[in-house]
């Protein structure tokens, strides 16, 4: 089996293979607009809102009094007062059960809540986000014991720190590489190996390890300060520089049995579905920061004149101003809609909550750069040396640093296309099996393809026509109805041009990444469409018209992208540029590169992750109570 078959093998083993409930986004992908699923949007109940209400109002205070954003950014540490504030008001507990001494929020309150911090200081979302969505509270509200539960969650409501720790020196997305290991001895299991990148890893009082039992991957509570556990260094970024993000060496480090989080080898299932709604942690951080952005694009368009008029009102600018304000609207319905779709329980968001992490990360990262070219020159000067000059400290460069990373965390844009893609075909692989399987035998192929005749027999029909055709189809949504039209007729084609592309490539579609992301690409689209108009119908009862009007330039502006990935599905350039990265990578035309210098230091590409005892000083702190 090649190193490439034994990744896949893994990832799949790992995969939730069942659909016990419906799917807005799976059934997107199938050319089926299932509008029911996600309108009426629900609705908390009156005692979720309010406490939601009350801690928000308890956040913005302490925010605004008690928080420097500033200082955070200048001194690349978060100060243990703001810290030990954020404990005294339970934001350390936002997600976790009341029972277990938290303060038990909904989906939907807890992203508010980060969209809120996010937008004031990133790095202070990110703390709180690693913390909750993917440290120890969310693995163990969905696999943990309840002794587990008993034992750790008070602490994490409390505010002990938690980090979760899966990547390695050279282990990004492809979890078969996986070194570190933990080897059963008596009562406890032994861990040996090192940890990259430990967001909130410098800081944490609990960890989340992942570390291979055997062939196959587990996971662990694990207590910090347990001997043999050395914090190597704490890392420095282009952004979010008060994280406390480092790597860490497991040396002879014993964790007892009944701190394995489920069974053996349930390790990557457990962290991918901790990730099914743990994702919208991120979007909703992307969701503050674009809402900001609009902030102030809105104040900076109308203040600065040039020519004789205010910027804002000149076509050039005014349509990145344009974009930037939809767009902004557009992500926080994308984050409103998953959030209480999850708190409903009643739909499998692993699609929704995947887009939306990829829609978020992609378009705030966008608005945020079209943001800093509106500012001009002051929009890449730091906001310190915009204020000691005498100006309002903007930091929009700033802020175009700490989004960047968003495209990367959780799953890389181009990682989060291909599972995404892998779940919006699956309909196709399960159907198909062995017919495109090139290890089957002719009688395997046979059974395959009657059973895939009469899939494609039934399912082929239903994508020629539909409501999208019928000119007073979701009539419900006024001016916005035709927006919603054109999402339904746009996922039948879709859909179709799945089936396109799995009659031409077949097996092979797996390799195809520029098309597969470019269909993930629409639905994604298609999906920020219907959460905006469903958002903008909600919003009319309040705003009235405005809602109306900027979620039908957001679709308009989405058709357009829409459009041209259609477009470049079949007309591009993925097989010439294929074959000239290979030839590149073969070393044929260094002549590119000559003439210049490189600034790099010497060392090797990828650190030694092999284990052993640290030699390392362990810069480990706890911050204390």
């Amino acid at each position: 089996m090649t190193e490439y078959a034994k990744a896949r093998e893994v990832a799949e083993q790992a995969r939730e293979t069942e659909w016990a409930r419906p799917s807005f986004g799976k059934q997107l992908f199938l050319g089926d607009f299932r509008l029911d699923l996600v309108h009426p949007a629900p609705r908390l109940s009156e005692r979720q809102t309010t406490n939601g209400e009350r801690f928000l109002q308890t956040l913005t205070a302490f925010l605004r009094d008690s928080v420097d954003p500033a200082v955070i950014e200048r001194s690349s540490v978060i100060p243990d007062e703001v810290v030990k504030g954020l404990r005294g008001i339970g934001a350390f507990g936002m997600t976790i059960d009341e029972q277990y001494g938290g303060l038990g929020l909904s989906h939907l309150y807890y992203c508010r809540a980060l969209m809120l911090v996010a937008s004031y200081s990133p790095a202070l979302a990110a703390l709180l986000s690693a913390h909750q969505s993917i440290g120890v509270p969310q693995p163990l509200k969905l696999f943990g014991t309840p002794e587990q539960k008993e034992r750790f969650l008070p602490r994490c409501a409390q505010g002990e720190i938690s980090a979760f720790l899966l990547t390695e020196p050279d282990v990004g997305s492809d979890p078969a590489r996986l070194a570190t290991t933990a080897t059963r001895d008596g009562d406890a299991y032994v861990l040996n190996g090192v940890k990259l990148w430990t967001t909130n890893g410098v800081v944490a009082d609990l960890l989340v390890v992942m570390a291979r039992t055997g062939a196959r991957i587990s996971a662990f509570v694990v207590e910090a300060d347990s001997p043999g556990i050395t914090v190597e260094r704490r890392n420095a970024f282009m952004g979010l520089r008060g994280i406390e993000n480092g790597v860490t060496r497991f040396h002879k480090v014993r964790v007892p049995a009944e701190n394995l989080i489920g069974r053996e080898g349930q390790g990557l299932k457990i962290a991918l579905t901790t990730l099914n709604t743990g994702r919208l942690s991120l979007p909703a951080t992307c969701a503050g920061a674009a809402k900001w952005t609009a902030k102030i694009a809105r104040e900076w368009g109308a203040e600065r004149v040039q020519w004789g008029r205010p910027i804002g009102e000149h076509e050039a600018v005014g349509r990145k101003i344009s974009f930037i304000t939809a767009t902004a609207y557009a992500i926080e319905a994308v984050v409103d809609l998953a959030g209480r779709l999850a708190d409903d329980e009643r739909n499998d968001i692993r699609i929704e909550a995947a887009l939306a992490k990829l829609y978020g990360s992609e378009m705030a990262w966008q608005i945020a750069d079209d943001l800093v070219q509106i500012r001009g020159g002051r929009g890449y000067e730091t906001a310190e040396s915009l204020q000691a000059r005498g100006e309002r400290g903007v930091p929009a460069e700033q802020m175009l640093r700490d989004l960047r990373i968003n495209r990367i965390f959780e799953g890389s844009t181009e990682i989060m296309h291909l599972l995404i893609a892998r779940e919006a075909v699956d309909a196709h692989l399960t159907v198909a099996g062995d017919l495109i399987d090139p290890k089957a035998d002719l009688r395997a192929k046979g059974r395959a393809a009657t059973r895939a005749g009469g899939f494609y027999a039934r399912w082929l029909p239903g994508l020629v026509t539909g409501a999208g055709q019928l000119p007073n189809s979701y009539s419900e949504f006024g001016p916005l109805a035709h927006h919603l039209r054109y999402v339904e007729r746009t996922c039948r084609k879709l859909a179709r041009s799945t089936f396109y592309g799995m009659s031409r490539w077949q097996g092979k579609l797996e390799h195809r990444q520029g098309f597969l992301g470019r269909i993930v690409d629409i639905g994604a689209e298609l999906f920020a469409m219907t959460a905006t108009c469903v958002r903008a119908q909600e919003d009319a009862v309040t705003h009235g018209n405005a809602a109306l009007e900027i979620a039908d330039t957001f679709c308009r502006q989405a058709r357009l992208r829409v459009d041209a990935l259609f477009a470049r599905l079949w007309i591009n350039s993925d097989t010439a540029d294929t074959r000239l990265a290979r030839r590149i990578l073969a070393g044929r035309y260094t002549f590119v590169d000559e003439g210049i210098l490189d600034a790099s230091t010497d060392g090797p590409w990828i650190a030694s992750g092999a284990p052993g005892k640290s030699t390392a000083k362990d810069v480990h702190r706890t911050i204390p109570s």
